[in-house]
């Protein structure tokens, strides 16, 4: 029998895709240094910040850029777009599309800043000014609710924002530098500060000591959940190292900007708290996680840090810096994980949990910035002091972010279940000029909404969950009879639906019909509370979780009130 004879086999003399000139890759090494003779620089969890590099050097991500960046780190291009496009803050632009303008001018549209009326002043951008020239977009919260509305212009913001301040910055490109006046590590030092860090490392405090002063103190995880900070060290101590420490300064919830007012204060109280919370579970290294919308405070960290190591109280490398991109997710904890290794800010399925498996796989230590910046001060003063505020049968204090129709919006430090009446009459001035209170968000856009019945309510963890809300990082947002409530509820609802990372259905779908359903005339509340079901059983992370809290908060405590304003709840 003859033998057939089989093709021959044609094989590719390239690989598949689009070339890259070549002078796209010579450009990036000059920009990001040259892989080839350090091959730290393709570590995957690098990527956002050359992300960073690239944009802040060009204004936009080119795709050319991308796929010379893919080349660079030895990635997929896959994982490169995947990554830049998750982003808020990055500009993807593909070849066939023109380059965005020079000037990106962000209003920021949280609740706070509505209120102010930054909708009407985003509409009068879009109508004067040159759109080949200036891009007007709307951003998320920026954390400056106090000073409402927020306008971003390039990376610099401006504050109490009007049509002719914003303008005025366009035409001139002059800016007036945030002067954030921040105590030196000279003068911290004056004060005793970085005594507890070198009684630790020196064996003068002992982790147990250090651990029942914060169980007995009752500090808890800041941020939102409130998991008792000894507990979490502990936890973490228990796995095998090598161990990492992370802190969270990613506060993106509407209506939350302490800890940015701590950093600006005190950022090496901050520093050693986090140094020491690092030393309690013996990282080998301490990462911070700082929002893109706080540009100011990245040079200031990035100078405090600085400071440390030249004074030899840490190695150089030691702590690491990292950059977000526009994310709320990444207020989660593994989401924030998942980006600073340089991935698409996804949360994790659990267990296991970030401190059995976190950075780089290794057991990680998350707290927020508020909660170590209290470690030091607690040490020094005692856990008793600190314990010993507090009303109404809650102990401690709580920094609450105050903003809305109040007459002196700001952080407040305030003993722990406080009642948002003494809160505002005490500490916030009362209510603006011509508003009368009609409700409040406890905890941000997460919290819930409750009535000014309910304003003798204490205002601490584990309070109003009876009441479907909760207290989270102490976002107060005031609400007056001139709100419409209706709006409120879109406002929020449109934050969690852009927010969404998408990775599971129930958030994903949910939080875009969420959002439709109370825009139509009548309100079903049978299908309004079966999507809410859905959503708070089986979404993968808080975000889907919580979304729904506004509208629940409205048909449980508000029906009057949306009756007047023609809103007609049927079922």
């Amino acid at each position: 029998m003859p033998v057939e004879t089989l093709p021959q086999r044609r094989f590719r003399g390239r690989p598949r895709g689009r070339d890259l000139p070549p002078v796209a890759l010579a450009a990036l090494r000059q920009l990001l240094g040259d892989e080839r003779s350090d091959p730290t620089l393709r570590r995957r969890d690098l990527l956002i910040e050359h992300l960073h590099v690239i944009q802040d050097d060009q204004g936009h991500l080119p795709l050319v850029a991308l796929r010379a960046l893919a080349t660079y780190m030895n990635l997929p291009m896959a994982a490169v777009y995947e990554t830049a496009t998750f982003y808020a803050h990055f500009d993807v632009v593909h070849d066939d599309q023109a380059p965005p303008p020079a000037v990106t001018v962000r209003v920021c549209d949280s609740l706070s800043c509505q209120l102010a009326g930054a909708a009407t002043l985003r509409a009068e951008l879009e109508e004067g000014v040159d759109p080949q020239a200036v891009r007007v977009v709307r951003a998320p919260c920026m954390g400056r609710c106090e000073t409402a509305p927020v306008v971003e212009v390039g990376h610099h913001h401006v504050q109490f924002a009007t049509l002719e301040g914003v303008e005025a910055v366009v035409d001139t490109g002059h800016f007036h530098p945030e002067a954030i006046v921040w105590q030196r590590l000279a003068d911290y030092r004056a004060e005793g500060g970085y005594g507890l860090l070198a009684d630790c490392r020196e064996g003068r405090v002992t982790v147990e000591a250090l651990m029942e002063t914060l169980e007995r103190a009752n500090l808890r995880g800041l941020g939102g959940a409130g998991f008792p900070t000894f507990k979490k060290w502990r936890s973490v101590r228990q796995e095998p190292g090598p161990r990492y420490c992370a802190i969270n300064a990613d506060e993106g919830e509407p209506g939350t900007f302490k800890d940015r007012y701590y950093l600006e204060r005190s950022p090496h109280r901050f520093l050693e708290g986090a140094l020491v919370s690092a030393w309690a579970v013996e990282a080998c290294a301490l990462y911070i996680y700082l929002r893109d919308e706080y540009p100011g405070l990245h040079r200031v960290l990035h100078a405090a840090i600085a400071e440390l190591e030249a004074a030899g109280l840490v190695p150089p490398g030691y702590i690491v810096l990292r950059r977000g991109a526009g994310a709320y997710i990444c207020g989660e904890e593994s989401a924030m994980i998942e980006s600073l290794e340089g991935k698409p800010g996804k949360p994790r399925h659990r267990p296991p949990f970030v401190a059995q498996q976190g950075l780089f796989d290794r057991p990680t230590l998350v707290n927020n910035v508020e909660t170590v910046t209290w470690i030091p001060l607690i040490w020094q003063k005692g856990a008793d002091w600190f314990a010993g505020h507090g009303r109404h049968g809650r102990t401690g204090l709580r920094s609450f972010s105050l903003s809305g129709r109040v007459r002196r919006p700001g952080v407040h430090l305030a003993p722990a279940g406080i009642t948002l009446k003494e809160l505002l009459e005490e500490y916030g001035g009362g209510m603006a000029e011509g508003h009368r209170l009609a409700g409040y968000l406890p905890g941000g856009a997460s919290g819930g909404i409750l009535p000014a019945s309910k304003a003798d309510l204490p205002l601490d963890f584990d309070t109003l969950q009876a009441e479907g809300c909760f207290i989270g990082s102490a976002a107060i947002i005031v609400l007056s009879d001139q709100d419409d409530l209706r709006a409120v509820a879109t406002n929020l609802l449109a934050f969690f639906a852009d927010e969404s990372c998408g990775q599971c259905t129930p958030c994903r779908v949910g939080t875009e019909k969420m959002l439709t359903l109370p825009e139509r005339e009548k309100w079903h509340v049978e299908q309004l509370e079966r999507l809410s079901r859905v959503m708070m059983d089986a979404s993968i992370c808080g975000l889907g979780q919580a979304a729904p809290n506004p509208v629940l908060g409205l048909l449980r405590d508000f029906r009057g009130e949306l009756a007047a304003q023609h809103v007609i709840v049927k079922g």
